[in-house]
């Protein structure tokens, strides 16, 4: 029987056959559409199947959609990030049963709260390794009862792209610097990127987001 997935999303097949899987998550205040335009900009020759979900939450008060509440920048709160965290991982299961691609062919990517759940997700010691890390302007969450599995990680082969922002006034350029550098620690295979950009994915990252991309599903 196939899993069914309690999140609405979005998805751009492969031109042909699929080489992997790339699923984007977005950032606070987006839904499921905000990152599908990327899909042809990220895999211009359609080589991978995207999926872009939407985050389960939604806050009085606020647009859009939310991954978890934020009681302060880098410390998600804690119930709603594992419900969330919850909520994700069934849908990646229900998309790797779904699609016949496995862990080992899935980058997670996503920018802002979306990044934060890529590493929520791609460095959780219970859930399975993926391919690759893809993060533009997140941060790795300090939650209480939550640890990294970064060496576990890097054992596994899976690499990592980080882009961040030196004027990001929501997210602090040090939040990327100290993802590196913790991922660097563990052995993981970090390619880091930098710029003057404020809190938006710049564009002159994204060369090498194509060039990365397309060689970790390669």
């Amino acid at each position: 029987m196939t899993t069914k997935s309690s999140l609405i999303y979005q998805e751009r097949p492969a031109a042909a056959e699929a080489a992997g899987l790339l699923v984007l998550h977005h950032g606070r205040g987006a839904d499921e559409h905000d990152l599908l335009g990327l899909a042809d900009v990220l895999d211009p020759e359609r080589r991978l199947h995207v999926v872009t979900p939407g985050a389960p939450l939604t806050i009085e008060g606020w647009p859009g959609k939310h991954w978890y509440v934020v009681p302060r920048v880098g410390h998600p709160d804690p119930d709603t990030f594992r419900a969330s965290s919850a909520r994700l991982a069934e849908f990646h299961d229900m998309l790797w049963e779904r699609t016949g691609l496995g862990p080992e062919q899935t980058v997670f990517g996503g920018f802002s709260q979306g990044s934060v759940m890529s590493y929520a997700l791609g460095l959780d010691p219970a859930r399975p390794a993926p391919a690759g890390l893809l993060v533009f302007s997140g941060f790795v969450p300090t939650v209480d009862g939550w640890t990294p599995d970064v060496a576990g990680r890097a054992a596994s082969g899976m690499r990592a792209f980080v882009a961040h922002g030196r004027n990001d006034q929501i997210m602090d350029v040090q939040f990327g610097r100290d993802a590196q550098a913790l991922l660097e620690a563990g052995g993981i295979d970090v390619e880091y990127h930098e710029s003057d950009a404020a809190h938006h994915i710049d564009p002159h990252h994204i060369p090498a987001a194509v060039r990365w991309v397309a060689e970790t599903l390669s």
